[in-house]
């Protein structure tokens, strides 16, 4: 299919020099005059009753303006999920009991963060201890003390799916795989730690700008716990230094920033520090994983039972969703006459987990590719080629999640296999080097309404002007993947006009339309992106009549938008700029603005997402069988995005996915002790560097998505999801150990392997 010559190029992000330069401003960059420093006191135990606070001392300190506890507040609960209320179990600060090592008790502003953190050191608190619950095993044992009263055995949300008749296809299967496997907790590790700055405004109204990629969800939930109207918050997110998920709900210090300046009358600034961040900042879900798989003899999957416990941490955050989603992914890739899920999310006494980068899916794609790769060695068969005997196709039916409406996964598995000389290097075995596949399908943004929305899903206006140019306003939020450059592409693509000539207006909830649900669910070029078109192809239909009265043409014609030109596609010379045609039109409507609103809102595409995108990755790895030190020496991935409308931007997600990658499974993790998390510097949180990153050769598979702009679709989160289990069974090929348990240290590997003890 023919797309203008923007879509697909590769244009390098137009924010991109001013973040090299040191020009973008960033919440902390930002300063308001009689500004205050904020700070949070938090719980040094994970799970007590709070007996009594006495904050006379810290109000009494030269310099301190405000202090707060949970008894001065509303004490109004909140959550993402808002279409169940019951979800909602977080309070800005703790009133009566603290769940976790961290959890806020009590926040000071002053004059300065020196004296902001004295002024810590002043609040007296009288804790009484209560149990402390680290695993979801524990947590869900008989007599098991609660963490949350009104949620019974410490399960805060049950999913169930089921379709087929299970114990039926268990009795053909000729192969049965009952396996166990434990995924652990990361860290967004986001650059920028996160800051909030609430400035007051007249009649009780308040600006908050914040690192956030959810401005309009910051904008209800703040509103909710302040107890004031929704329209009374106005939210303005800055750049933002990396998000993955770990910004994207209301957190205490935005609140407390904005209680305070309506409180004392003037600006006050959170930022937190690393230690801070990785201590108590919201994490990967770790999960408990038992999968039981039955295959027939020739390869073809026959029947699954997934059971999952998430350990959710001591708040649902976004845990709600990512026990659906895990269930969604859990059969999805490939086909199954019979599946049954059972996800449950559990509370313990450690930090939250929440939104990461894939929701669910690395987590279940890596016990299920793992046992796809052991299923292929039991029965002879090639790894890639028991995924092409069940890969899914377009057409197919994912019962009670949607109807594939574009698949290029097959594709995928091919390309990959050629790319990664897959063959040749399976029969010309080298000791200690592997090769091994993972593969994956993510959704383009979600149809559930969790946050119980009044307005559409996603929203845009887009203004012209007389000069050629075209402004663009949307709430949607670029937190470093280069969405603010793709959605100028679609916009510059559909008006036929330069990039460098739109405005781009984006994440202030005074000044955009409502509303966005914000950047997750790798759901902004799709959603927004259909917004954008709809608003600019309103605005062509205001131009248009231009042109025939112009050619005083009587009769309908295909009309071009091109090279900042509309024309007659039968006839080009019948032709003006397109700076004149909008001033004819402004002309023609007394001088009325030209602009357009468009908006998105997914409705009878499926339960789950309007669209899926496939791939495959191979990694191939070599491993130091003395020191257990696993190396990857190059990366190889074959990806249906649809039409990738920014080919740069998806290479530069693909890189970003595979570090992401490396870390989740080999390195990365938290090491706690009695709920307190011990390495709380990235100089002990052994995050991959550039050092660390393989050569990596990508391949695009190019489908057409009919739901998505231009026929794009997911390109951000997907290719996050395989490099665990491809890198796993690389470790295998290479080694002989089969690993269900994550991250793959020297000294797990070298357990496996019987070289320690």
């Amino acid at each position: 299919m023919n797309h203008p010559s923007i879509i697909g190029a590769s244009i390098p992000r137009l924010d991109g020099r001013a973040k090299v330069t040191g020009r973008a401003i960033y919440t902390d960059d930002i300063k308001a005059p009689g500004m205050l420093f904020g700070a949070l006191l938090r719980s040094p135990i994970p799970h007590g009753r709070i007996k009594r606070i006495d904050v006379s001392k810290a109000r009494a300190l030269a310099g301190v303006k405000d202090v707060i506890v949970g008894a001065d507040t509303p004490q109004i609960k909140y959550g993402n999920w808002r279409l169940v209320p019951a979800s909602q179990d977080e309070l800005p600060l703790a009133v009566d009991k603290v769940r976790f090592v961290g959890d806020e008790v009590a926040a000071v502003a002053a004059v300065s963060s020196d004296i902001a953190q004295r002024a810590l050191e002043l609040i007296e608190v009288e804790y009484e201890e209560l149990p402390a619950i680290y695993s979801v095993e524990e947590a869900t044992a008989e007599g098991a003390p609660l963490i949350h009263e009104e949620s019974q055995g410490n399960v805060s949300l049950v999913r169930k799916i089921e379709y087929g008749d299970l114990e039926e296809w268990f009795a053909k299967a000729d192969l049965i795989l009952e396996d166990e496997f434990k995924v652990h907790a990361v860290s967004h590790a986001y650059l920028e730690p996160c800051s909030s700055l609430a400035v007051p405004d007249e009649g009780g109204r308040v600006t908050l700008y914040t690192s956030t990629q959810t401005p309009y969800i910051v904008q209800c939930l703040l509103a909710h716990t302040l107890g004031i109207p929704e329209n009374y918050v106005r939210v303005m997110k800055t750049q933002v230094g990396g998000g993955f998920g770990g910004k994207m709900e209301l957190r205490p210090w935005e609140f407390s920033a904005s209680f305070m300046a309506l409180r004392t009358g003037l600006p006050v600034k959170f930022t937190l520090n690393r230690a801070e961040e990785l201590s108590y900042g919201r994490r990967r879900h770790p999960m408990s994983i038992y999968s039981k798989v039955g295959f027939s003899k020739d390869g073809k999957l026959l029947a699954k039972d997934f059971q999952v416990m998430l350990d959710g941490g001591a708040y649902n955050a976004m845990g709600p969703t990512a026990t659906f989603l895990c269930g969604t992914f859990g059969n999805m890739l490939y086909n199954f006459p019979a599946y049954r899920y059972y996800g449950r999310h559990v509370y313990t006494n450690k930090p939250p987990a929440s939104a990461m980068r894939g929701f669910g899916a690395p987590q279940a794609a890596f016990a299920n590719e793992t046992q796809l790769n052991l299923a292929a060695e039991k029965l002879g068969i090639d790894p890639i080629e028991i995924r092409l005997i069940n890969a899914m196709q377009t057409g197919d039916v994912i019962p009670d999640v949607a109807t594939v409406s574009s698949c290029g996964f097959k594709e995928c598995l091919e390309k990959v296999r050629e790319i990664s000389g897959w063959d040749a290097k399976r029969q010309a075995k080298t000791p200690n080097k592997g090769l091994g596949v993972g593969c994956f399908s993510f959704i383009s943004g979600g149809v559930f309404n969790w946050f119980d929305t009044k307005y559409n899903f996603s929203a845009a206006e887009v203004k012209v002007f007389d000069d050629g140019t075209a402004q663009l306003a949307s709430m949607a939020c670029d937190i470093g993947q280069g969405t603010d450059t793709v959605l100028r592409q679609i916009l510059a693509a559909e008006l036929g006009i330069s990039i460098e000539k739109i405005r781009l207006i984006a994440m202030d909830t005074a000044a955009t339309p409502k509303a966005d649900l914000g950047s997750w669910g790798s759901r902004v070029t799709l959603m927004n992106g259909n917004a954008v078109i709809q608003a600019a192809r309103k605005i062509k239909d205001m131009l248009v009549p231009v042109l025939f009265s112009q050619f005083d043409l009587n009769q309908i014609h295909d009309v071009a938008f091109e090279g900042d030109e509309v024309f007659v596609k039968a006839n080009p010379k019948k032709r003006m700029s397109f700076a004149e045609c909008v001033y004819k039109a402004l002309r023609g409507r007394r001088g009325e603005p030209l602009s357009a609103y468009g908006y998105y809102t997914p409705r009878d595409k499926g339960l789950v997402s309007p669209a899926f995108s496939f791939g495959a990755q191979v990694a191939e790895v070599s491993v130091d069988e003395d020191t257990g030190l696993v190396t990857v020496d190059q990366m190889y991935t074959a990806h249906d995005c649809g039409v990738a409308i920014n080919k740069m931007a998806v290479e530069g997600q693909l890189e970003g996915a595979i570090q992401m990658g490396l870390g989740y499974t080999l390195s990365e993790q938290f090491v706690m002790r009695e709920g307190h998390t011990l390495n709380n510097t990235f100089l002990d949180y052994k995050m991959p560097t550039a050092e660390d990153m393989p050569p990596s050769v990508y391949a695009e598979v190019e489908t057409y998505e009919p739901e998505g702009p231009f026929g794009a679709k997911e390109a951000g989160e997907g290719l996050a999801i395989p490099t665990a289990p491809a890198i796993a069974h690389g470790v295998f090929e290479a080694t002989g150990f089969r690993c269900r348990k994550l991250p793959i240290t020297p000294e797990r590997l070298l357990r496996g392997m019987g070289k320690l003890r």
